[in-house]
């Protein structure tokens, strides 16, 4: 069974916030086990990009290294592409358990 608890916090009222308080929404252990799925995703996603920009800013100082800092901050870019794909896979998914639009996801990592 789900549940879903919301809270008037109206310092929560800006467009990244989704313009309201905060709602939880419980779902179980599905909730958890969706929760961590997407966080740890986007966790690992933040970590490449930092390590492909840090190499391919080092690969600059060096002028047999210029291609391969090139094709590093290609990959990362890309990679920064990947978060809001992210944060729509974990939206879709969060929409197929609540058979609904989840107002709380506005919120996302």
């Amino acid at each position: 069974m789900s549940e879903v608890r919301t809270t008037d916090d109206t310092a929560d009222d800006g467009p990244d916030e989704g313009g309201g308080g905060a709602v939880t929404l419980t779902l179980g252990d599905q909730e958890i086990v969706l929760r961590q799925r997407y966080e740890l995703t986007s966790i690992a996603n933040e970590i490449g990009i930092a390590l492909f920009f840090t190499v391919g800013s080092v690969a600059f100082y060096f002028e047999a290294l210029f291609n391969l800092g090139v094709t590093l901050f290609v990959i990362g870019s890309a990679m920064l592409g990947i978060r809001p794909a992210i944060r729509f896979a974990r939206r879709v998914q969060l929409r197929k358990l609540t058979r609904g639009m989840p107002s709380e996801v506005a919120r996302d990592f």
